[in-house]
């Protein structure tokens, strides 16, 4: 690429914190730094990390619930050339242990709620934890303002797939893929470059350190909270305008609830929530009234960003009775079959695509990443149908098929039906095995009519849904017995589990 083709991260924020040097660039509690004090201490970081023997494409641990030192390891790796390798604290420490020996960190950073976790990474590599000794390293630094030395093709953020299906992969998400990104939200989605963004979701996720970066390299606001605080949202809401205002799957009502009772008036939101499949209608028409936004409904992955099916929104207040999505900007899509060729309009086929927005591949898995990018196209694994419209309607995971009698049930399907359902709050359908069947469809529903029964269940199914694919068992729970990894999905493998040690026990 020509170099004057592509800009970076580390020299987008510097020349917004020149523009906006006076402006609040993170607010933290009752902490606020303005642009011109951000990027001194990101400056005197990127200092100190090359003093320390890093350099371009080196890995930067970080482990650290979400805080505006966070933000500013990150930024100093854009300026530095350096790779944010952001840790999932919700991990197990052999989860943990696993994502840390993958990318070889040469430099670390953490929190004082995680020391312990990484008191073992200290004797290969220098650990650095947030309080008065990092804000010594910083103060000792010096240097003035930090030359750049990424390209825009380098790695900035190791993000680690989920792991439902095995050890977590990193995720290289490069300079190009953030910028890329932010110009696709700001194109289909409205948002403005004075927009900024709430980082309640784990800033080792997307959905906040997408919408994170693109506000600073605008010269916009970020406003923290540490995970998700209804209260605290609510306040940020008031006091900055919001570009995507990331909403998950299962902290929907507590928001609504919050907001109908919030002091002050949110300001503008210029699109709102996530995956509006996984999510009722009728909280999406209310929390999208409260917020006067559209909500997202979108598509995409931590490897592909808000592509490929994110470009359709349900407007403020409305209930939808379709998630058909649209294609989002500047991507390509294919649906393939088996054989890798596209599949005609109406069949079902994995979503294939080519876009700016893309990872890079995944970090020392280059058999994974062949795969994935087979044919030149990264393969997705999930299934979707092409409508004559153009648009396209999410079928399921193509790893997360219920093979029942030979026939092929796809979870989605039924569980779209069952949220629709005023009467019912959330619904997951997994799969158990069963000696005649091979596998069979077991649905677990969150109630919100305490009169529900499963054969009140099994009706509303039965109107829309062939027979065969009808759930064999309705299980009721809580919500709070559903265990969501960070995007707000349902982890079916824990009700997995759970169901393999119901009928281990019976069979004792």
């Amino acid at each position: 690429m020509v170099a004057a083709a592509g800009p970076t991260v580390g020299a987008l924020f510097r020349d917004a914190a020149r523009a906006a040097a006076d402006k609040p660039a993170i607010i933290d509690g009752a902490r606020t730094l303005t642009f011109g004090a951000l990027a001194e201490r990101v400056d005197g970081l990127a200092h100190a990390m090359r003093r320390a023997g890093a350099r371009r494409g080196d890995r930067v641990a970080i482990l650290s619930e979400n805080r505006a030192e966070y933000l500013e390891v990150v930024l100093a790796c854009a300026k530095t050339g350096l790779i944010a390798a952001c840790q999932n604290w919700r991990q197990s420490a052999d989860e943990l242990a696993h994502c840390l020996g993958l990318v070889e960190p040469a430099l670390a950073f953490v929190s004082p709620r995680y020391e312990a976790a990484l008191a073992e990474l200290a004797s290969r590599c220098p650990l650095h934890v947030f309080g008065p000794s990092y804000e010594a390293l910083l103060a000792g630094a010096g240097g003035g303002p930090a030359a750049v030395e990424a390209a825009p093709d380098d790695g900035l953020l190791i993000l680690y797939t989920s792991g439902t299906t095995g050890l977590p992969k990193g995720a290289v998400i490069s300079h190009r893929a953030v910028i890329a990104r932010s110009m696709v939200m700001m194109a289909d989605w409205g948002v403005r470059p004075g927009d900024g963004c709430i980082a309640w979701s784990p800033l080792f996720h997307m959905a906040s350190a997408d919408p994170s970066l693109s506000s600073l390299c605008q010269g916009a606001p970020v406003f923290i909270t540490d995970g998700f605080d209804a209260e605290a949202i609510v306040e940020g809401l008031s006091r900055i305008d919001v570009g995507w205002f990331v909403l998950m799957p299962g902290m929907i009502e507590r928001m609504i609830a919050a907001l109908e009772h919030a002091s002050k008036p949110v300001r503008r939101v210029a699109a709102a929530g996530c995956m509006a499949n996984l999510v009722p209608p009728a909280q999406i028409a209310a929390i999208s009234a409260l917020l006067d936004a559209p909500f997202l409904n979108s598509f995409g992955s931590t490897e592909t960003g808000i592509a490929p099916a994110s470009g359709a929104m349900i407007p403020p207040g409305v209930a939808p009775a379709s998630f058909s999505k649209r294609q989002t900007s500047f991507c390509e899509v294919r649906l393939t079959g088996d054989d890798g060729r596209e599949v005609a309009i109406g069949e079902v086929g994995e979503m294939c695509l080519r876009s700016p927005t893309l990872f890079s591949g995944y970090w020392n898995a280059p058999a994974e990443t062949a795969h994935d990018f087979r044919g030149g196209w990264f393969h997705m694994g999930d299934d979707f149908v092409r409508n004559a419209d153009g648009t396209l309607d999410f079928i399921d995971r193509r790893k997360y098929l219920i093979k029942s009698g030979g026939e092929n049930i796809y979870p989605a399907e039924l569980e779209r039906v069952l949220r629709a359902s005023d009467r019912v709050a959330e619904a997951v359908v997994v799969r158990q095995p069963d000696a005649r069947w091979g596998e069979i469809p077991v649905a677990f529903v969150v109630p919100r009519d305490p009169a529900l029964s499963e054969a009140d269940v099994i009706a509303l199914l039965a109107e829309r849904i062939a027979r065969y694919k009808l759930p064999r068992r309705v299980i009721f729970v809580a919500e709070a017995e559903l265990q969501r990894n960070a995007t707000g999905k349902v982890q079916r493998q824990a009700l997995e589990q759970r169901l393999a040690a119901e009928q281990a026990g019976a069979g004792s």
